[in-house]
């Protein structure tokens, strides 16, 4: 497998872990970007895309190599670029984090859940992770019909007491207080003017129209199999697959939400704007977010800082730890970030991130000022540690001399 871009000196192990990834791991095409102190020091891309069109038009059954700008779906990579719209809403004091949800959205206080905080729906404690109802994909791409069902449904514990990842739910929660404070503005629309924009990011919360015409010729690749239909497999633990076989359990309905689950090469599901689960990225562009939440980065007019110190603070100060009710296994949130830890381990224990179902994976290192991005099309049975990601990190930590 040809393995594509530079690296600077010194992080030649993450060239040969990735490309171990294609060898070993069965990576089909994929890309990893890390910006070290603002300043890139990995690009690489390597594989195939799929996209849209015919033998004729795309290559042999659409496969085409994949090059420096192609794009993938990211799933819950998605949940950390939009955690970064409340949290600036907050650094320029539009949103107070200890309100509660229901003095924005008066609607919400229905069935108990007058004491549900802004801070409980970032860092998964609203005891709102699954609906008694799972939308179709029809009603969850319509903006209003995800936030009516959150809004309508009880929680399944009392908010604030514990911790269970809101793995589709997220997404309306967050985008229907966006909307609220921004008066209508949605969360995908805040990204374009305020993040990507500036940044010159190719990151998506809503794929424009001119971009999904563009992924047809080859920019947005296709995801490919095997989607993880057997359910979410974090550990080799019997107690997960239990659970996620268990029609009753919080893990089988968290990730039921919306039931069957949405063809993700659809232009429509595309198109749309699910803060929880389809944002599209190039792996330079979530890498280039993370740099600058925790530090300049090279923007379309010059240099930008998205976080200031306080709001990075924040973002990575442990608000839920321990056994986490939907996902089973021992989880660590931040507010609207996954934390360092055993079911996610990122670079160190001061990281901060979020990766996506199947693959991709984004975060921050403070400390080593050191910002990380990957993103796969060849989605497998992960959740919060897939092994081509973790590869990746290890070579990073390699290349810092942190063993």
């Amino acid at each position: 497998m040809d393995v594509h871009g530079t690296v600077a000196e010194g992080f030649e192990p993450v060239r040969d872990a990735f490309a171990r990834n294609f060898a070993a791991l069965g990576d089909r095409g994929a890309a990893v970007a890390v910006y070290r102190d603002g300043r890139k020091v990995v690009d690489l891309w390597g594989g195939t895309k799929h996209v849209d069109g015919t033998a004729d038009t795309a290559g042999a059954n659409g496969a085409e190599p994949w090059r420096r700008g192609t794009a993938q779906v990211v799933r819950s990579a998605t949940k950390g670029v939009a955690a970064a719209v409340p949290l600036l809403l907050h650094q320029r004091g539009e949103l107070d984090l200890d309100a509660p949800v229901g003095e924005y959205w008066p609607e919400f206080k229905a069935h108990g859940k007058e004491q549900v905080r802004v801070r409980h729906v970032l860092n998964h404690r609203a005891g709102l992770p699954v609906l008694d109802r799972p939308l179709t994909p029809e009603e969850a791409l319509d903006p209003l019909r995800g936030p009516e069902a959150v809004a309508a449904q009880a929680p399944v514990w009392e908010p604030g007491t514990d911790h269970g990842y809101h793995a589709l739910t997220y997404g309306w929660l967050l985008d229907e207080l966006v909307r609220r404070v921004t008066g209508g503005r949605s969360t995908g629309e805040w990204i374009a003017e305020e993040i990507a924009r500036p940044l010159g990011l190719d990151l998506w919360l809503g794929l424009p129209a001119a971009e999904e015409a563009a992924g047809r010729a080859g920019r947005v690749g296709r995801v490919e199999g095997p989607e993880p239909s057997g359910g979410p497999r974090l550990r080799p633990k019997r107690s997960v697959t239990e659970a996620y076989e268990d029609p009753a359990s919080l893990t089988r309905r968290a990730f039921a939400a919306i039931t069957p689950f949405p063809d993700q090469n659809d232009p429509a599901y595309r198109a749309s704007a699910l803060p929880a689960t389809n944002g599209i990225a190039t792996a330079d562009g979530l890498a280039r977010f993370y740099a600058a939440l925790i530090g300049e980065a090279d923007g379309v007019t010059g240099r930008t800082r998205l976080f200031d110190p306080a709001t990075t603070r924040r973002a990575r100060a442990e608000e839920s730890a321990g056994p986490d009710r939907v996902l089973v296994v021992n989880t660590r949130f931040g507010l609207g970030y996954m934390l360092h830890g055993s079911a996610s381990p990122f670079l160190s224990p001061g990281s901060f991130g979020h990766p996506g179902r199947g693959g991709s994976l984004g975060f921050a290192d403070p400390e080593a000022g050191l910002a990380f991005g990957y993103v796969t099309n060849g989605f497998r049975k992960t959740v919060t540690a897939d092994p081509r990601a973790q590869a990746l990190v290890r070579a990073v930590r390699a290349s810092l001399g942190a063993g």
